[in-house]
């Protein structure tokens, strides 16, 4: 017995040791919590042994109660409900579709009220709008509209916040609870927790809006747009900074950032954690406390040494220097760095869980830019450092075609953004992915044009295709005479014998055309397109032109068919540039700071005038009184017309009217159309110069000799000829001819923001030209001919 007692005891006495060794510190949190049970729990985490586990964040700032807690995930939800009602929208169910069949595609903008601030921003959106192609002054053809109100700033902290937006939109009778109306927005929410609030219902409008959370955007109804400065230009805007020579990809740093360092509140902990990176050699992550009002208050230990870094590098000498730049969520998801690294072709490095990247529906940012994780920062040098060189250079262009093509000025987001949901409207119809990934981009791919890739001049090699064998010709008549003009009578001969010539149209801008009898009989179909006197006409896409190539020809000219043969050869190769004769070149005139127009003979060109040239028949859209047009939601078949589909379907009236009211203009605009397209310059081939010194405004067109042009219209100076250099009224006219020129140059600058056109010091000529070797070896002897 007594034993037994022992051995209890002993038992008991053990267990007491155990416990007192191995779980005093669990009694002391369970006598901790008992006395504590009233009171509120302290913050998470509190370390027991600090030595046992080396931190990598102060302590105080992990205990401290100066940061506003984030909200919950029910107060998100309600908050989202709050501003999206219609959350379950689609173009199906909240878009009008009806409103888009008659007059196709419009836009009408409210009417501003006076006294109603607007944002040069907002400004800047409602002005592109209004100069483009879509727009309507007439709400009954509209099938999207736009407040006049500026909802761009949603903070209403801010001094660009405007009131009572809800009691304003309901006023208007065209509201219809938001249906067909786009909602422009770059800032919702403000302190501290900057949720998607914008301060009114949007009901079933579609929102274009910066920062997207993931969560809150509604696919294939909103669009995410890029957060942009009020400095963006209006049109136009800067190069990218990636030219030909910018090789090896790999610069002097591998990963750089500079910016600000949030002590507080949402988007901090990412910012915070940035300097871990941070090596000093190749991977450069800079952060200053040194913003806001009270950020001495919340300053930590490393604020005065990450101030001092700061300040010892330049931000845009950083971005000219690094293949790789961080994009970090700020307050909101999005940054204007965003935008800053694509213009500098240092590929972005997206740390901003549930971002809807801008225009994700049409933009492949897998070839442009890295998705990473902001709880996986530690792992982002590694995996960079594992990218080809040859993939990163890849990466480089991509950033500077998108740039390019649809962010670099605020016209070209608000036209992608139209464009996106024009798409919608037609799906069958719209743009395939690899036309907005790819040269020239969405915004030059007309959907009306075609969608089948081969249609296309610049995708003849991919696609494993080319252009046709054989070209229209199409002659303008400016003659004033009620029959053919020996000029356009021998012109006509000389094309017609061409091997590769399908047909010939002449476009007549007289009231009734001579009879078939007056024309000359030719081996292949002529046909008369009755004109409305316009210098535009020429570049309406007629239903008769069924050829890729068109050689546009004015009657004065003078060819002969071996011309006409080796360019048409030479354009075959190049279907995507305007390849003819006649040359003219731009220059900046520093004296006047205005662009120049010059026809002198020099070895540099910019310009091939139409008068003389082959380009292909994308480049012209709609024919006089509607021919080749196509409503939006119809079902006709897609015009095969590329450029002449780019320059009336692309280009606004205003222009045109340009085009109608300057001499030569038509000509000037056509070569900077293709050269926006294309980047590339024209190409002249070889010309015989004999040519030069002819001055075809001193002698009509009769027994041989070219004429004047018609009253009213006023034809492109020759282009084998420079302008007479001659006294009297001769050069009187050849002084105004060239100054309307110049203005017509300068106007379509200020229109595109910059200077489309590219120069060239190029000329083809063909195989032995000009050698001294048998004739018989020669493909083209004639051209040599004086």
């Amino acid at each position: 017995m007594q034993t037994r007692k022992k051995y209890i005891f002993l038992t008991f006495l053990a267990s007491w040791l155990l416990l007192f060794f191995f779980g005093r510190d669990q009694l002391r949190r369970f006598t901790f919590f008992s006395r504590r049970k009233a009171e509120a729990q302290r913050n998470w985490p509190r370390w027991t042994d600090q030595s046992t586990l080396k931190s990598f964040v102060d302590l105080e700032t992990l205990q401290s109660d100066g940061s506003p807690s984030l909200p919950s995930p029910r107060e998100q939800r309600a908050a989202r409900l709050s501003v999206y009602q219609n959350s379950r929208c689609r173009m199906e169910t909240c878009f009008n579709f009806s409103r888009c069949e008659k007059h196709g595609f419009k836009v009408f903008t409210y009417p501003r009220e006076r006294n109603q601030p607007l944002s040069e921003s907002y400004s800047k959106i409602l002005t592109s709008i209004e100069h483009s192609r879509y727009y309507t002054p007439n709400p009954e053809e509209a099938c999207l509209f736009i407040l006049s109100i500026d909802t761009l700033d949603r903070d209403h902290l801010s001094s660009q916040y405007v009131h009572n937006v809800d009691e304003k939109i309901r006023g208007f009778p065209l509201w219809n609870g938001g249906r067909n109306h786009l909602i422009f927005n770059l800032y919702s929410g403000t302190w501290p927790n900057y949720t998607d609030d914008l301060g009114f219902d949007i009901g079933q409008a579609i929102l274009a809006k910066a920062s997207f959370y993931t969560e809150n955007f509604r696919p294939s109804f909103d669009i995410s747009i890029p957060l942009f400065s009020k400095d963006h230009p209006q049109r136009g805007g800067e190069k990218g900074w990636l030219y030909q020579d910018s090789v090896p990809p790999k610069k002097k740093y591998l990963l750089v950032f500079k910016g600000k360092r949030y002590l507080t509140g949402i988007g901090s902990s990412t910012r915070n954690a940035l300097h871990h990176i941070h090596n000093g050699k190749d991977i450069i992550s800079l952060t200053t406390c040194k913003h806001g009002k009270d950020w001495e208050k919340h300053k930590d230990t490393r604020c005065d040494k990450d101030n001092i870094d700061y300040e010892k590098f330049d931000y845009q000498e950083l971005l000219h220097n690094s293949t790789f730049c961080i994009v970090p969520r700020g307050r909101r998801l999005g940054s204007f760095r965003f935008l800053e690294a694509l213009q500098a072709a240092c590929i972005p490095v997206l740390l901003s869980d549930g971002w809807e990247l801008p225009f994700a529906e049409a933009i492949d940012w897998g070839k442009a830019a890295i998705v990473g994780n902001e709880r996986l920062l530690l792992q982002i040098p590694s995996a960079i450092r594992c990218i080809h060189p040859e993939r990163v250079l890849a990466f480089q262009q991509q950033t500077q075609f998108l740039w390019d093509a649809y962010f670099s000025s605020v016209d070209k987001i608000v036209h992608t953004t139209l464009e996106v949901i024009k798409d919608r409207l037609l799906p069958y119809r719209s743009r395939s992915r690899f036309l907005w990934n790819a040269l020239p981009g969405g915004l030059l791919a007309l959907p009306n044009f075609s969608t089948y890739l081969g249609d296309f001049p610049f995708y003849y090699l991919q696609h494993g295709s080319g252009p046709s064998e054989k070209f229209t010709a199409f002659i303008r008549a400016v003659s004033p005479m009620g029959s053919p003009s020996q000029c356009i009578l021998r012109l006509i001969q000389a094309v017609s014998g061409s091997q590769y010539c399908a047909q010939i149209l002449v476009l007549w801008n007289w009231e009734k055309p001579p009879p078939r009898g007056q024309w000359p009989q030719t081996t292949v179909p002529l046909t008369i397109v009755q004109g409305r006197g316009k210098l535009s006409d020429r570049f309406f896409p007629y239903e008769a032109i069924q050829t890729d190539a068109v050689l546009s020809l004015d009657e004065h000219i003078h060819l002969s068919t071996s011309e006409v043969d080796f360019a048409f050869v030479v354009w075959r190769s190049f279907p995507e540039r305007i390849v003819g004769f006649p040359m003219r070149s731009h220059f900046w005139d520093l004296e006047q700071r205005r662009w120049g127009y010059t026809s002198k003979w020099t070895n540099e060109l910019s310009i091939v005038l139409t008068a003389a040239a082959f380009y292909h028949r994308y480049l012209a859209g709609e024919g006089p009184a509607g021919q080749g047009t196509c409503p939006v939601l119809s079902s006709c078949s897609p015009s095969p017309r590329y450029y002449h589909s780019l320059f009336t379907q692309f280009l606004p009236e205003g222009l045109k009217e340009l085009v109608d009211g300057l001499a030569a203009c038509e000509d000037i605009l056509m070569n900077v159309l293709v050269a926006a397209v294309t980047k590339l310059p024209p190409i002249k081939v070889t010309q015989p110069k004999h040519h030069k010194d002819i001055i075809p405004q001193q002698v009509r067109c009769e027994d041989g000799d070219a004429g004047d042009p018609p009253a009213g219209e006023q034809s492109p100076s020759s282009p084998h000829f420079p302008p007479p250099k001659v006294k009297g009224t001769a050069g009187m006219a050849s002084g105004q001819h060239f100054s309307q020129q110049q203005d017509c140059l300068n106007q379509l600058a200020d229109w595109f923001g910059y200077m489309p056109l590219v120069s060239s010091q190029l000329r083809l000529d063909p195989v032995l030209f000009k050698d001294q070797v048998s004739v018989l070896r020669k493909k083209y002897p004639r051209l040599e001919k004086p």
